[in-house]
């Protein structure tokens, strides 16, 4: 054999070497990544086969279902509850990837979870398809129901906002609301062109209804944020009777920080319950610098601030929805000295304080349970196709964000404030409510944004429910009062 033909030869071993190579990689190595693969039209086909597992709410009440059809794809995916409950339970597309809820517990409510092993062995001895498992949700479809009414309708005419109420002593949340909302339903249809087309025309939304602003968005808490530097007065000694300094007008640093009305908090000394009270904001300035950064900081974290590993859903898997870190900001000059100006307003819940409406509630629910932090979740039980229970949440403290005396010295402030100061309107009937307003400015020209955290105690003395309300950008004023008024709305029906 001459040389160029034998050079030949080789190349050509060369490359049915290769093709065999690359047969048994797809073959030995790719297979299960190829034949799971969404894009794949026969795994498609095959998830439809079976009914996937239905979310409910508390009582029973179907949030996310299933009706058959005469397609290739046997069952459709149907949300009662559209807006309503979007951000919460997200969507399962034909052609994408879940998201929210339908996210986290796929695995479950496909039926290919290990906690369905048994279902599925015993299936394969009858021939029968394995249905999905079904998710219960902690969510109160009454307090739901009001959050969302509520809020959608406001007072004060606010477009964009979001409340999160949850059970202080067991970390259960009882109402999430996002608005604006998507209803998800056109985003599941077996058309996938218009499935897709639905899906741009939301994802092109200047006011980002596919945002969850309960979880994903946060932004200055102005007044809020006085219960942490409250909680930080209280662990560094201070009783809500001490005395602050406060006065009309109180310049430091630079920044020249002056109280909400004039009326509020002239006099050069107030108690530290009544600044909280009446919402000081030269008290609660000078307070914060009296502190120190550091101080301030470490209650703040106590609290779950800076927190970049919280997700809201299953305790056991720890799979649900990713919740944005809340943060201080740095408060610090470059030469790593604290910036005093920063700190004073960061005491107020300005500068570069950002919180979420989930961090809001969890600051007022720890505070109802005695200082003990829960991990706030949804998923309640997950129940098999025949409907027997195989997990049920357990509530898990993350930690005692303040002792037992320093949480009853911020409850009795919080108290307070809705019974004699700035958050009457959150007052409910037979119960006991505390809490705390903010008015957070936000952008040069505008508006602020309302807020309120707050609990409520039952005629038992049981902590029932802890409510974060946020409206952004209200026009007009009254922002945190409108807030209030919302949130004992919510709490009153949680506690239902």
């Amino acid at each position: 054999m001459n040389a160029p033909l034998r050079k030949s030869g080789v190349v050509l071993l060369v490359l049915f070497g290769l093709i065999f190579a690359n047969l048994n990689w797809i073959q030995a190595y790719k297979a299960d990544e190829y034949r799971t693969d969404w894009r794949n039209a026969r795994v498609i086909v095959a998830q439809y086969e079976r009914p996937r597992g239905i979310i409910e709410a508390a009582g029973g009440v179907a949030l996310a279902e299933n009706t058959a059809t005469d397609d290739s794809l046997k069952y459709l995916r149907v949300y009662p509850e559209g807006e309503m409950y979007g951000p919460v339970l997200g969507y399962k597309p034909v052609n994408m990837s879940a998201v929210g809820i339908e996210s986290a517990e796929n695995d479950f409510l496909s039926g290919e979870s290990d906690k369905l092993f048994a279902d599925r062995l015993s299936d394969m001895f009858t021939g029968n398809e394995t249905n999905g498992g079904n998710v219960v949700l902690s969510l109160k479809p009454k307090a739901q129901e009001v959050a969302w009414k509520q809020m959608t309708k406001n007072e004060r005419g606010a477009t964009k906002g979001a409340a999160v109420a949850i059970d202080p002593r067991t970390g259960a949340i009882q109402a999430l609301v996002s608005m604006p909302s998507f209803d998800p339903n056109a985003l599941v249809s077996h058309d996938t062109k218009a499935a897709a087309a639905a899906y741009q025309k939301l994802n092109k939304d200047e006011d980002q209804p596919m945002l969850n602003r309960a979880v994903a968005n946060n932004l200055p808490p102005g007044s809020v944020f006085k219960v942490i530097v409250s909680a930080a007065a209280l662990e560094a000694g201070y009783s809500p009777s001490s005395e602050i300094e406060a006065g009309s007008v109180y310049r430091e640093g630079g920044a020249t920080i002056r109280n909400s009305e004039e009326e509020v908090c002239t006099g050069s000394q107030v108690t530290l319950k009544e600044a909280l009270t009446r919402s000081c904001n030269t008290g609660y300035a000078r307070l914060g610098v009296e502190l120190g950064a550091d101080k301030v900081k470490a209650a703040a974290k106590a609290f779950g601030f800076e927190d970049d590993t919280l997700k809201v859903g299953d305790l056991e898997s720890g799979a649900g929805l990713t919740v944005a870190a809340s943060r201080t900001g740095d408060i610090a000059n470059q030469d790593g000295s604290t910036d005093t100006a920063a700190l004073a307003q960061s005491s107020l819940g300005q500068r570069d304080v950002r919180i979420t409406p989930l961090q809001g509630a969890m600051i007022a629910a720890t505070v109802a349970n005695g200082g003990a932090r829960r991990q706030p979740y949804l998923v309640q039980q997950l129940l098999g196709p025949d409907r027997r229970t195989l997990y049920t949440a357990e509530p898990k403290t993350l930690n005692n964000a303040v002792s037992s005396k320093v949480a009853d010295g911020l409850k009795e402030m919080m108290v307070s404030v809705v019974e004699n100061g700035t958050g009457t309107k959150a007052q409910i009937s037979g119960m006991t409510v505390g809490g705390k307003t903010g008015t957070a400015q936000n952008a040069e020209g505008a508006d602020p944004h309302g807020w309120f955290v707050g609990f409520a105690f039952n005629d038992k003395g049981e902590a029932v429910s802890a409510v974060c309300v946020m409206l952004e950008n209200v026009p007009g004023g009254s922002a945190s009062s409108e807030a209030a008024r919302i949130a004992g709305l919510i709490m009153k029906a949680a506690a239902q």
